[in-house]
């Protein structure tokens, strides 16, 4: 059986000045960083590399489209992978803290 689930579109993101610009800046740095991390890779990256710096400069192109003439339907990847990161960030620190806690409570154990 086949189930297909519709979700209602995103609603336009909210106009605000100066957001055309930044949307342009984000639009492009973000692939832009992409290509340049496949060009700059410590190994030999063959024909993968290539293509990963020409399909940045594809989704940049199109990004950068959406980011000047339809700003009202682009959103920022600077704050969806923000989020990521941030919550990566926030696991790691709780492991470390995690870590470090057990350490303390194994050295006491010790004393006892």
């Amino acid at each position: 059986m086949l189930f297909l689930i519709s979700y209602p579109p995103k609603p336009d993101a909210p106009h605000w000045p100066g957001r055309p610009l930044l949307a342009a800046l984000n639009a492009v740095l973000w692939p832009a960083a992409w290509a340049a991390a496949a060009a700059l890779a410590p190994l030999e990256t063959g024909v993968v590399g290539p293509f990963i710096i020409a399909l940045a400069a594809l989704f940049s192109v199109l990004k950068l489209h959406r980011a000047i003439y339809r700003n009202e339907r682009y959103w920022f990847a600077t704050w969806r992978w923000g989020k990521v990161f941030g919550a990566l960030l926030l696991i790691g620190m709780v492991l470390k803290l995690a870590v470090f806690f057990g350490r303390q409570v194994a050295q006491l154990a010790k004393l006892y």
